[in-house]
């Protein structure tokens, strides 16, 4: 095995594993992407650690492919269907929207961020992933041209109510990210039924907020 196969099996049996992750299918999915392809050169050897990778270039905001565990538990919670419709809120540079793609049917992946989008595209096209498209959009405006959809994925935290994420899911659908609008942060899933949305908080998990879903500033005198 290479350097990276070698760290990429050590990522799941150590990290990930460990978290119960039991859904063999994410297991698969995340040692069949190369997570590096998702990273600056310069920041290849930090691909499989622990940690919320900044991913970002040059003068652009701050932006990260969030930890690996925190990332599979959400996926495991939102249960993930082969003939699923997801969204992939805030993808980065697409780490999530590459996984994600192995367990559902159509994949859209939004990103605020121009230049970071048409790297997702690239690094998502070499490697074959035909299901996936990408858009660059604000993180609050999710993709409603695709909607509506089965399965909402943030790539990072939101401090706000997500309202008009929760308005492209379709009946029976699920939200899941990591809500920080109170301390501590919490992994949630938010289902939809009719108009009105059910939540269950999954763990505990501090992860970058995304850009467009900060909390606004108070005003102070």
């Amino acid at each position: 095995m290479s350097g990276f196969s070698t760290a990429r099996q050590k990522m799941v049996d150590g990290q990930v594993r460990p978290s119960d992750v039991t859904d063999i299918r994410i297991l698969d999915a995340m040692l069949a992407v190369p997570r590096e392809a998702f990273v600056p050169a310069s920041r290849r050897a930090l691909a499989y650690l622990d940690l919320d990778l900044d991913v970002s270039e040059g003068e652009s905001a701050k932006r990260f492919l969030i930890k690996p565990v925190v990332t599979a538990r959400m996926l495991q919670a939102a249960e993930i269907r082969p003939g699923d419709n997801v969204l992939v809120v805030g993808c980065a540079t697409g780490y999530a929207a590459a996984v994600i793609a192995h367990l559902a049917g159509q994949v859209t992946a939004t990103e605020s961020d121009p230049s970071l989008a048409a790297t997702a595209r690239d690094v998502l096209a070499g490697l074959g992933l035909a299901n996936v498209t990408v858009r660059t959009a604000a993180a609050a405006a999710g993709d409603s041209a695709n909607a509506p959809y089965d399965v909402i994925v943030l790539n990072g935290a939101t401090e706000i109510v997500p309202d008009r994420l929760f308005g492209q899911l379709r009946e029976g659908g699920r939200l899941v990210g990591v809500f920080a609008s109170t301390q501590p942060p919490r992994a949630t899933l938010v289902t939809r039924s009719h108009d009105d949305f059910g939540n269950r908080t999954l763990f505990d998990a501090a992860v970058p907020v995304l850009p467009g879903l900060e909390r606004l500033a108070a005003f102070v005198f």
